[in-house]
């Protein structure tokens, strides 16, 4: 048995497919599992489960459905392939895998991807993001899922410094300015561990403009825009903790082994709260009637309010007592 894994294209949702992939071996004993990745988090995929093959996707090198024929067919001149499973919700996706020659073709149903896929099935509702993946196996197969891991392989050693991480794709998500300096600078005097901020390229001018409004920036430095994607995921793995809001990194800390802080807005921790329990501590305003909204954007008020309202002292002592 020879199967196909088109993964997710976010960061976070990729981490969380990493329970799918667990669960492979379980649905079907033997099988020789290859994947598809975005260009630019498949720095991820050293840290996965075990594969054969990693076909790695770029948008701008593949560009329409002419570009996406291209990619499926390359994929078909080096493999043969059993079974193919669309983990994103795009077309894109499932003709992707159509035109890698797949035999069977299994995905959710949206946007006309029956056309492409050879089994389809309606999203089930109210279940967290790693067990959709993963009912995509049981509908297929009828067998149910063994005991559920999402983890990233990894042997960096812990070192005493404290992850932050202020920012997210959503400004609904993300804490404004005053937030993070006031935030940052509770923590800054309740422990004399170094403080390590993190961000993406594009969020390097935020990320240090935070810092330079701090009114004590001793052990405090930025790695915004500085580090790989390896080179990140070892800074996190190597944390005491993680403080950060509902994002990609978030989903890391949990896999790595490193316990999460999440600062919940607009998402849904239900559907996308970092999957181990154990690891993580959610924190939710809870007192707005607009909790949690979904939405990218704020549309009730100028800045999310459901992180705005946080109280730093709540924050802080949560931090506190799991670094004890």
């Amino acid at each position: 048995m020879k199967i196909l894994v088109r993964l997710p294209n976010w960061l976070g949702d990729m981490v969380m497919a990493t329970g799918f992939m667990n669960q492979l071996s379980h649905f079907f004993p033997g099988a020789e599992i290859s994947v598809i990745a975005k260009k630019g988090i498949d720095g991820l995929l050293p840290f996965f489960p075990a594969h054969r093959h990693a076909f790695i996707f770029s948008k701008e090198e593949y560009k329409g459905f002419s570009g996406l024929y291209r990619f499926g067919r390359s994929i078909r001149a080096t493999e043969s392939f059993d079974l193919f499973f669309c983990l994103p919700d795009s077309i894109s996706s499932a003709f992707m895998g159509f035109a890698s020659g797949a035999r069977k073709r299994i995905g959710y149903k949206k946007e006309l991807r029956e056309v492409f896929l050879t089994h389809t099935y309606s999203k089930p509702k109210g279940q967290h993001r790693v067990m959709e993946y993963i009912s995509q196996l049981e509908r297929f197969t009828g067998k149910e899922a063994g005991p559920v891991t999402v983890r990233l392989q990894h042997t960096f050693p812990k070192k005493d410094h404290i992850i932050i991480n202020i920012n997210s794709e959503a400004s609904s998500r993300r804490l404004t300015v005053p937030k993070a300096v006031e935030l940052i600078s509770s923590l800054r005097k309740t422990t004399t561990r170094e403080l390590v901020l993190i961000g993406a390229p594009k969020e390097r001018e935020f990320v240090e403009g935070v810092i330079q409004l701090l009114p004590e920036q001793h052990h405090i430095t930025s790695l915004a825009g500085k580090t790989s994607l390896p080179q990140l995921m070892e800074a996190i793995a190597s944390a005491q903790l993680m403080l950060t809001t509902d994002s990609g990194p978030a989903h890391l800390g949990n896999a790595l082994g490193t316990h999460t802080v999440v600062l919940f807005g607009a998402g849904n921790e239900n559907n996308t709260a970092p999957f181990h329990k154990e690891d993580r501590s959610v924190i939710r305003l809870g007192k707005l009637s607009c909790e949690p909204c979904q939405k990218n954007t704020c549309i009730q008020f100028q800045t999310p309010q459901c992180l705005e309202l946080l109280e730093p002292e709540a924050i802080i002592q949560q931090v506190l007592s799991n670094l004890q």
